[in-house]
């Protein structure tokens, strides 16, 4: 699976890298047909301590999904996200093998 990450006005190190790309690979395990994601970190500029944002777009075939989570830290921000994922994609996978049978 193909894993793009980008970082918006900040230079992400190795070792953040190495850590997203692994926990979204592992999301493949759950659906055959991811076919890559798009993963994109963010600071964002509000008061709070939850200002690191990891916005990750999941593709499959026939369709898209998303998810966006703030956190303290961007491992715990994409953790939030790889998670809300991998509910997204079991529950497409379910509404898949309904249509099908």
């Amino acid at each position: 699976m193909q894993v793009n990450i980008s970082s918006v006005h900040f230079k992400a190190d190795k070792k953040l890298l190495a850590y997203i790309k692994e926990k979204v690979e592992k999301l493949s395990q759950f659906y055959d047909g991811v076919l890559g994601s798009d993963v994109t970190l963010k600071l964002e500029n509000s008061g709070s301590r939850e200002n690191k944002l990891a916005e990750i777009k999941l593709f499959i075939k026939g369709d898209d999904l998303f998810a966006k989570k703030a956190s303290k830290s961007f491992e715990e921000a994409t953790d939030n996200s790889v998670e809300a994922l991998r509910r997204q994609l079991k529950k497409y996978k379910g509404k898949i093998v309904d249509k099908n049978r």
